[in-house]
């Protein structure tokens, strides 16, 4: 176990959600109180209430990291935590939010001894009003989290339901593992605000959803480029959801508009503010990019041009860490990393990213393919699980500008019988529609590497890891995607009953190499030396790249995770090969 010195914890160097920032808020990370309940006899007891908890736990750290200061990976189902806290005087008279911005997986949460809401769901945020719980002085926050550990009708992701990691499943995380901060609102204030694009018309359009609302309101808009204002908009209240247009074009500017890609990553700031003659009620900075993603005669397009993605694949594990990085800064160096070896995005596998690490791909200027973490049963309580947890997660990233795609499935897990199982296909088919209904902005993948039924893009997954194979296997298009075709596996590119329908085709997973010093598994052979990686790397990628008919290619993977090793870095995220050695094989024209 790591001993921590807590000088090192910059976790909460940025507002933990930098797409909706208010200025009144205290951060609740760092030294909790903490149990564990095996007897599951805290309820009964009243633990909310009053019990001397026996360990220590640093926030936002899972019991199972060394982060934490505990480091334990025994099977500890239901955990609890404390933390005492005393509100600033600039929350007087104010209404005091608390969020959690992930909790694995079902939590129950009292404040000063009484129960204010509890939450099911490991990898999206959620926040409780308690201020009618608050008291003067010393205040107390309790958690009970139940984490099934074997229970596979949970969103589990690449979370290990076996005593032990196998495969590509990996150390299990448990309770808190992202900030949990207070914020202090008004009566009446801002709960969210979707932002949509318009590049074609110079627009952006406006959803903003209210708690409370006073009919002599006004929603006011201000928009700033460069820190410039250009757009200031006034919008007057009638009822609890407002929706509008801003026109973006201006004469301020240049080109009137700035456009957002991973080259030239422009954002404008945007600042909502809840207002009347009198008051301020709310005040909220904000951010988005103006870019436009579509599909034109099998090409995917960004902002109406077609784009060759070159993505690399990324669990999101962090060493000592699992889940969580020590640090923010952590993120900033891996996306620095990524574009330096010549990719212009990511593919987020399995987990549902902090907002500062996608705040960093859109500040920075990397595309992100976004994933809900699968379940591994299929019945009506994983259903619930996923659909729920699916809307949630489009809440939560939706004005990320970086983000063009939502992978539904992964392989088929938790619907083993998707090629032929009308149920399970029904799951994939209302996913797809479900999110459309929420986003049509984005490309939906409903079953990434193979099965697919309705999809907007045909993802395939194949770790030959000969080149020249790979050619001959691939070279007929029709082949691969009239039925007849069959990847490595034997798995069919298309359910049962589905065709394709020239769609735009990905190699969404390849590669694995792996080293032979290496003390795990990757896919294939592993290589001897750095000169046979660049060698296999180079020829299977161009191969790929040479594929007229496949439009971006996705790389497994950015790193080592525990005792799977074919990531181009360690599982500490330093590099294995120098950045400009890939980038050359990337820069590669066919």
């Amino acid at each position: 176990m790591k001993v921590i010195n807590k000088n090192e914890l910059t976790e909460v160097e940025s507002y933990p959600r930098p797409n909706f920032k208010r200025n009144l808020w205290i951060n609740l990370n760092g030294e909790w109180d903490f149990e564990f309940d095996n007897n599951n006899i805290g309820e009964k007891e009243k633990w909310y209430k009053a019990y001397k908890f026996s360990h220590k736990i640093l926030v936002p750290f899972c019991y199972q990291s060394g982060l934490s200061g505990i480091g334990d990976k025994s099977i500890h189902d239901i955990i609890w935590y404390r933390k005492k806290f005393i509100l600033p005087k600039s929350f007087s008279n104010k209404r005091v939010l608390l969020n959690f911005d992930s909790v694995d997986y079902y939590a129950k949460v009292w404040v000063n001894g009484q129960f204010v809401g509890s939450h099911k769901g490991g990898y999206v945020s959620f926040c409780f009003d308690i201020t009618d719980q608050l008291i003067e002085g010393n205040n107390e926050v309790v958690v009970r989290v139940v984490d099934y550990s074997f229970d596979c009708s949970q969103t589990r992701g690449k979370q290990s339901w076996k005593l032990e990691n196998f495969g590509c499943w990996y150390t299990r995380v448990s309770g808190i593992w992202k900030t949990v901060w207070l914020e202090a609102v008004d009566e009446v204030y801002i709960d969210r605000v979707k932002m949509t694009p318009d590049i074609d018309n110079g627009q952006l359009y406006i959803e903003a959803y209210l708690i409370n609302f006073d009919k002599d309101l006004i929603f006011e808009v201000e928009i700033l480029s460069n820190g410039k204002s250009i757009k200031k908009q006034d919008v007057g209240i009638s009822e609890k959801t407002i929706s509008f247009s801003v026109n973006l074009n201006s004469e301020i500017m240049q080109h009137k508009i700035n456009y957002w890609t991973p080259d030239e990553p422009n954002l404008y700031d945007i600042i909502f503010t809840l207002k009347n003659d009198d008051k301020i009620f709310d005040k909220v900075k904000s951010y988005f990019g103006m870019r436009k993603i579509s599909i034109s005669n099998g090409k995917i397009l960004l902002n109406n041009n077609i784009f060759y993605q070159k993505l690399i694949l990324d669990q999101g594990y962090y060493d000592e860490g699992l889940l969580t990085p020590l640090s923010e800064q952590i993120y900033i160096s891996d996306i620095k990393k990524i574009k330096s070896m010549g990719f212009n995005g990511i593919r987020v596998h399995q987990k549902i990213e902090d907002s500062r690490f996608l705040y960093w791909c859109d500040k920075l200027g990397l595309l992100v393919w976004a994933e809900m973490p699968s379940t591994y049963e299929f019945n009506d309580i994983a259903i619930e699980n996923i659909m729920r947890e699916w809307k949630d997660a489009i809440e939560k990233q939706y004005n990320h500008p970086s983000i063009i795609v939502w992978t539904l499935l992964n392989e088929s897990w938790g619907v083993p019988e998707l090629y032929s199982n009308s149920k399970q296909q029904s799951l994939a088919n209302a996913l797809y529609y479900m999110i459309k209904a929420y986003d049509h902005s984005r490309l939906v993948i409903s079953n990434d590497g193979w099965e697919h039924t309705i999809s907007d893009i045909i993802t395939i997954h194949d770790y030959i890891e000969d080149g020249e194979e790979f050619r001959k296997l691939y070279s007929d298009k029709e082949k691969v995607v009239n039925g007849e075709f069959a990847i490595a596996n034997q798995k069919k590119i298309f359910a049962k009953g589905y065709k394709y329908k020239g769609q735009p085709i990905i190699i969404s997973e390849y590669g694995g190499i792996a080293f032979s010093k290496a003390d795990g598994w990757g896919y294939g052979n592993k290589v001897e030396t750095e000169d046979e990686f660049i060698e296999r790397f180079k020829k299977i990628t161009h191969a790929i790249m040479d594929m007229d008919y496949v439009c971006g290619f996705c790389y497994t993977q950015l790193t080592d995770v525990e005792q799977e090793k074919n990531g181009l870095m360690y599982e500490n995220h330093e590099m294995k090969i120098l950045p400009e050695k890939i980038k050359e094989i990337l820069d590669y024209k066919s």
